[in-house]
């Protein structure tokens, strides 16, 4: 799939998912602006890239923060040019029981999972519209789709994601814009290797292929959605997990 010329912003693009997703769509062509709270791992991101003949730059941003996005996407384009293709990747979450969190936690994880996706898709559409052309992949979560233990606010601000890109990929199929969400299932990520070897081992019995996700796997679904393959798919919802949730 060919992605020259093309520009990419990826958020939480510094490790994991999002580094995997960075470096796919450079392989592909695509110039990557790698926007990550951790401005160190970002700078990593695009060491890498960079090594693909591909430019890159790393930009400190916070998600959940309108004015951090703007700021940030301001200076992509003006480093890089206009963003073609979005993927909203940045994510935060700790797993625990409902009762036993705190609204500092909801807030936080609203902010980051569902208000990050707003920010960011707001802050691309107007080039978007005016070229009349983009994409746009949000990375939800198959907990958005079918709930999950120990992740209750984080699963309605997934849910609130896939609502939110159906919504937009009415509104903006008119510019020929597409807007698709990813639902990753368990992945090898830093996130999955803190928790106890016990519940890795049973995620990993409970998925059909026996075993996680590898990151690569998450982005090889995003560069599907971010290339001209999918030039008449808009408001989808793909789940990559292995077949562990087949929910329609």
């Amino acid at each position: 799939m060919d992605l020259k010329g093309k520009v990419a912003i990826v958020t939480g693009g510094g490790q994991g998912i999002g580094k995997a997703i960075c470096l796919k769509l450079a392989e592909s062509g695509a110039e990557v602006a790698v926007f990550d709270l951790n401005f160190e791992n970002a700078q990593a991101t695009v060491q890498e890239i960079r090594k693909l003949s591909r430019k890159a730059e790393a930009f400190k941003v916070d998600v959940a923060e309108w004015k951090s996005v703007e700021e940030a996407t301001r200076r992509a384009t003006e480093s890089l040019g206009n963003a073609q293709i979005l993927v909203n990747n940045a994510g935060w979450d700790q797993i625990q029981p409902f009762v036993e969190t705190k609204p500092e936690f909801w807030n936080k994880v609203i902010a980051i999972n569902l208000m990050g996706v707003i920010h960011c898709s707001r802050a691309v559409l107007d080039p978007m519209i005016e070229r009349q052309a983009g994409k746009i992949v949000n990375i939800a979560s198959d907990a958005g789709r079918v709930g999950s233990l120990g992740e209750t606010v984080y699963a309605g601000a997934k849910g609130g994601v896939i609502a939110f890109s159906k919504s937009l990929a009415r509104e903006v199929a008119r510019y020929n814009i597409n807007v698709n969400s990813i639902c990753p299932g368990p992945t090898d990520t830093p996130l999955l290797r803190a928790q106890p070897d016990k519940v890795v081992q049973a995620l990993e019995k409970a998925i059909p292929f026996r075993r996680v996700a590898r990151p690569e796997e998450i982005a090889d679904a995003v560069l599907f959605f971010a290339s001209p393959l999918s030039n008449y798919i808009t408001g989808q919802v793909m789940s990559v997990s292995g077949g562990l949730t087949m929910a329609g």
